[in-house]
């Protein structure tokens, strides 16, 4: 019991480190999660610069964007 004392006194900087980094990840993936469920998108709309695809209609990413993505990407002014 005391050989654990004393091993939680020399390392408690860490344990607490390492807990505050675990509760960061874990805030930060609850937040994805929680706007991966009401739908929202990391997409700027803007598929032009899009390195997933190449900004075609046909691709599922950029296939759910707005006219107003692909009119912009084509070119064309939208207003």
């Amino acid at each position: 019991m005391i050989e654990m004392l004393i091993w939680l006194s020399a390392n408690w900087i860490n344990i607490v480190l390492v807990a505050g980094l675990v509760l960061i990840v874990g805030l930060l993936l609850r937040g994805m999660i929680r706007d991966k469920k009401a739908g929202k998108s990391s997409c700027g709309g803007n598929c032009a610069s899009c390195g997933a695809c190449s900004g075609c209609s046909a691709c599922a990413k950029c296939g759910s964007m707005s006219s107003t993505a692909t009119d912009v990407k084509e070119g064309n002014r939208t207003i």
